[in-house]
């Protein structure tokens, strides 16, 4: 008989069709393996009925490990006696079925990394050393289907050795499209900060020295360019912070390996295991009691952000140097996608760094790295790109529009939804220059492209001065695209909704900004949603926010907003009279507006975070988004809940201005740690007490947590107690991160939904 195959998933680029060929040889069928235009693969086989049953069994139970089977699509007929022998033919370019995509970028594989230390191997040494089952893919591919002429490699033809293992199908490389060695493939140089470039017949070992030494250099790798230096001299970081104006905001770093990790971080086995994963994500580990690295990597926070090698030539960096861990943060201008372009990177950071170790593959898709947290047991996606996108999350909600969603303003990404799976991009960043709304541009173009996507809906933030929203109107209007504007955090909640596929909940979203539907500055808020309806049901306390966007860069003013009636606040806050850029002067003009009620108003948890952090004295100026918040939750692991205030709820309001009064009344009667504690356990469990009284009202069983301060360990945890101790279900986002890097996504939902 003869069996028609049409398979959607991640098929193409992780050594799919060599293994369908491997296997059909095995069963005695003959037909054909071939990639179609649409990402996906069509395979004929005819034989005998049973070996036949037999193969499609196998290509569920064996495939790859990167591999994914979304659907298999199967038409049986006669045997037509067409075929002679089982082959891989050339990749048919057309192809429309939606739903299957190339895969993410893949770390290093160990059959790879044992040959780049291998003496005897002829890829011993070589910086991008790959196989079917690992290498770039999304910052390599051009268009599909997935072959080596539609990847930035067409510019390097294969020698003899490397086009023989090509087209062997027992190969491992067979059909590896990046598939390159020494002899055919990328080359690294060492060049110095005017461009000039350094003979070194060890380049790459010579960068290590350097680094290890305390000079600085930019690294070219898969998806862009990092910045690296020591993790144990304070002058590098100095130089780098002082340069980037980035005064407080954490370094990334790169260890060799677990062990490395050990002498510096807690590290559990979940956490170990998720490093080593083909991901290779940063993960946000906790310092230990003996950690020895520059203050300077991560002030004044309780962790830090590591990952291990995931090319070879992090690997091969290492290889000949004692130093734990190098600096390994993204290279970008103040404001601008991180830097891919080796003339680009010379123009822009000559002045920052001392050297650059580049490559001369080109990259179609810079791709920041993924980072994530442990929140508990629980995942909790901080930055969801590199080894994450493009791949789909499957949603259950069924919709005939295919929706494109793009993101609110800070943490940007873009989704395209149809066919019941959703197509998310890397990270874009915040989109307040021209350079990044170029990347936004690009990114969707390429997704649509990639996707083979006929967009019929554009789904943006409710916010009219987002340029997200703007182009959205654009795009709209130039396209023909019905357009949607929808709430931030009816968008947050649908994500959490869409990702699990539940039908109706409480939503508790808390964050830093989110444009309200009534005009106003939202952020801790009680929602609901079933099936077809979204709706505020309760809310934090409004807050003075004088000054607007200034009392988010400097706490104080969110602080004197709330207290500034409170006996003897205004002696407190003279003492901190030099924490506020124009002084007393300053003051006065907050005291005049607030008198004068000339200010916006916030329900914003973020910024009420940010008030605690001040009053306590952990920060005063916020130099990168989160960080007071960040600051406030690493004191607070330290400390106990030595209050325990009772949750203060008024109709459908969490009253914030008393809790803040009752922290400020104890400030010399217990520890900063202790009341940052008390204050974040008093928050989560006013949270949670509101949710679950609108809960019962409503009969509703299932309450969802998400926002930025779901990132926030103390409040999920103490969160997740007290609602399933009340017997209700408790979610928080586990492949979507909770912050705004998952509003493209919400936003596709809430417009399938509509």
């Amino acid at each position: 008989m003869r069996a028609s195959l049409l398979i959607k998933g991640i098929l193409q680029g992780v050594g799919f069709r060599p293994f369908v060929y491997r296997k059909a040889i095995e069963k005695n069928l003959v037909g054909f393996v071939q990639n179609r235009g649409d990402s996906g693969v069509k395979i004929v086989v005819e034989g005998n009925k049973s070996n036949i049953s037999n193969f499609i069994k196998c290509l569920k139970l064996e495939k790859p490990p990167i591999a994914s089977i979304h659907e298999i699509m199967v038409k049986y007929s006669k045997q037509n006696d067409e075929f002679k022998k089982f082959s891989i033919v050339q990749s048919d370019q057309k192809g429309n079925t939606f739903g299957s995509i190339i895969p993410y970028d893949i770390s290093i594989c160990n059959e790879c990394f044992n040959e780049l230390q291998d003496s005897e191997n002829r890829r011993c040494g070589y910086f991008f050393i790959t196989c079917t089952n690992c290498g770039p893919r999304y910052t390599a591919i051009k268009k599909v289907p997935y072959d080596r002429i539609n990847t930035t490699m067409q510019e390097f033809p294969m020698c003899k050795d490397c086009k023989k293992e090509y087209t062997n199908p027992l190969n491992r490389r067979f059909h590896a499209q990046t598939i390159a060695c020494n002899k055919c493939g990328p080359s690294v140089e060492l060049i110095d900060s005017e461009g000039n470039k350094i003979e070194h017949s060890d380049p790459i070992r010579e960068a290590g020295r350097l680094i290890e030494e305390g000079y600085i250099v930019a690294i070219k790798g898969n998806g862009g360019f990092h910045i690296s230096t020591s993790t144990l001299i304070d002058s590098p970081l100095e130089r780098i912070r002082k340069v980037k104006h980035r005064t407080q905001k954490p370094f990334a770093i790169m260890a060799p390996n677990i062990d490395a990790i050990k002498t510096f971080a807690k590290i559990s086995n979940k956490e170990a295991d998720y490093l080593s994963s083909p991901i290779r994500p940063i993960v946000l580990l906790k310092k230990s009691d003996e950690y020895y690295l520059s203050r300077l990597i991560s002030p004044k926070l309780h962790n830090i952000g590591v990952m291990l090698p995931y090319i070879g030539l992090h690997h091969i960096l290492f290889e000949k140097i004692s130093e734990p861990a190098f600096v390994m943060t993204s290279a970008n201008p103040p404001n601008e996608p991180i830097i891919m372009d080796n003339e680009l990177a010379i123009n822009e950071l000559g002045s920052i760094v001392d050297y650059f170790l580049t490559h001369d593959r080109e990259i179609t898709q810079r791709c920041d790295d993924s980072v994530v947290k442990f929140v508990g047991e629980n995942i909790s996606i901080i930055r969801r790109s590199r080894g994450y996108a493009p791949t789909p999350i499957h949603v259950k909600m069924e919709t005939e529009r295919c929706i494109l969603g793009v993101g609110a303003e800070q943490n940007v990404t873009c989704c395209i939804l149809k066919d019941k799976k959703a197509f998310i991009s890397q990270h874009i960043g915040d989109i307040e220059t021209p350079e990044t709304l170029d990347f936004l541009k690009n990114v969707i173009e390429h997704l649509i492209r990639l996707t083979r996507s006929k967009i019929d809906l554009i789904a943006c933030d409710l916010h009219p001065k987002f340029i997200t929203s703007k182009l959205a109107i654009e795009l709209a209007a130039e396209r023909g695209w019905e357009l949607l504007k929808v709430q931030h955090h009816y968008a947050h909640l649908a994500k959490l909704i869409g990702e699990h596929g539940i039908s109706e909940a409480i939503g508790i979203v808390c964050e830093g900004f989110g444009y309200g539907l009534n005009a106003k500055a939202w952020g801790g808020e009680i929602l609901y949603c079933s099936e077809n309806e979204f709706k505020r049901l309760g809310h934090l306390e409004e807050q003075p926010m004088v000054g607007g966007d200034l009392a988010t860069k400097y706490p104080l003013r969110m602080l004197t907003g709330i207290l500034h009636r409170c006996e003897n606040f205004n002696g407190w806050i003279m003492d901190k009279v030099n924490y506020f850029p124009h002084g007393i002067e300053e003051i006065e003009i907050i005291k005049k507006q607030l008198n004068s009620k000339k200010f916006i108003s916030t329900t914003s948890c973020g910024r009420f975070l940010d008030a605690i952090s001040a009053l306590l004295g952990i920060c005063y100026e916020r130099t990168y988004e989160g960080e007071p918040a960040m600051k406030l939750e690493s004191l607070a692991i330290q400390g106990k809940d030595v209050l325990r205030l009772k949750p203060k709820i008024e109709g459908n309001v969490i009253q914030t201005a008393w809790l803040l009064h009752e922290i400020f009344q104890n400030l010399n009667k217990h520890q900063p740690w202790d009341l940052a504690n008390s204050a974040q356990s008093c928050i989560a469990n006013s949270l949670a007490e509101l949710a679950l009284l609108e809960a019962e009202r409503l009969g509703v069983n299932t309450i969802g947590f998400t926002g930025g301060v779901a990132y926030n360990e103390h409040i999920v945890q103490e969160l997740k107690n007290r609602i399933e101790r009340s017997g209700l279900s408790f979610y928080l986002q586990k492949e979507l991160p909770p912050g705004d890097g998952g509003i493209s996504f919400g936003q596709t939902i809430f417009a399938g939904k509509n």
